[in-house]
């Protein structure tokens, strides 16, 4: 924080900072910055910036970010370099642009919503030893991998009907999650619309074998990989999942989730 104030106060940016004391604070510090017009600057990960981002959804005032998470994927898709010090430089040159929100039973997000195996990979993720960094996502899924059963989804994508047995249904706003995992390489954060991904059943070993192609996103290319577009997509499941988005439980299946368009002002780079 010392290095990413003083290369702000470099550039001439007018700020104050605040010190979060949790994902509820941040969302009062951020509905107090909106009251007063002002910008809001996130230097955290995708949780942070995702729970501010639903108080300043349908307002004037715009999200920044700058990388001080795990994962941060909402940067690396925005384009925001992944180095606090030189994202500063979005902030203070950068432009506003509008993009879009998801939302599954009343809760925003800004990344990839997912369930299934996505969920039991992110619990442990989330019980991880902080030191792994970004490879904690890799760590979880390899160790859900040794317990996970097969599950049934049913979606409903803009009222029609699709069924799959298999790991995971994710519902994407956005390309990436899981530290520089491309779930959904063709998503869009300004097209209306949630890229739904759907990993049908293979065997554990050839799974593994498949996982590394999720960081180029080259696993969508399997037969056993599905991708649908939808506005709104309703998803059960043979078995209770809770899902997962921007690194954190957001709801429990059955869920809704849509997309919000233009939903959210942020600072992006320029280019």
């Amino acid at each position: 924080m010392p290095a990413v104030e003083a290369e702000l106060r470099r550039r001439g940016v007018s700020f104050h900072t605040e010190l979060t004391a949790g994902l509820d604070h941040a969302r009062d510090l951020a509905r107090t910055a909106r009251d007063r017009a002002e910008s809001v600057l996130t230097l955290g990960g995708d949780g942070l910036a995702g729970a501010v981002a639903a108080v300043l959804r349908d307002g004037d005032c715009a999200l920044g970010v700058l990388p001080g998470g795990r994962g941060n994927d909402f940067c690396r898709v925005l384009g925001v370099p992944l180095e606090p010090v030189a994202a500063c430089a979005v902030l203070a040159e950068g432009r506003v642009r509008a993009v879009d929100l998801g939302e599954i039973d009343g809760r925003v997000f800004i990344g990839i919503a997912s369930c299934g195996f996505d969920s039991e990979a992110n619990r442990i993720a989330n019980e991880a030893p902080a030191g792994l960094g970004s490879l904690v996502y890799a760590y979880g899924a390899l160790r859900a991998l040794a317990s996970w059963k097969p599950a049934r989804f049913t979606l409903e994508l803009d009222g029609e009907r699709h069924s799959y047995t298999g790991y995971t249904v994710a519902a994407a706003n956005s390309k990436a999650y899981g530290g520089g995992m491309f779930m959904a390489p063709n998503a869009e954060l300004d097209d209306g619309l949630l890229d739904v991904v759907v990993t049908e059943h293979v065997a554990k070993a050839r799974f593994l074998r498949e996982l590394p192609k999720v960081f180029k996103g080259t696993h969508v290319e399997s037969p056993a990989v599905h991708v649908h577009r939808a506005r709104e997509v309703r998803i059960a499941a043979s078995r209770p999942f809770e899902v997962y988005a921007d690194g954190d439980p957001i709801a429990a299946l059955p869920a809704v989730a849509r997309a919000l368009p233009g939903a959210l002002p942020v600072i992006a780079p320029a280019q």
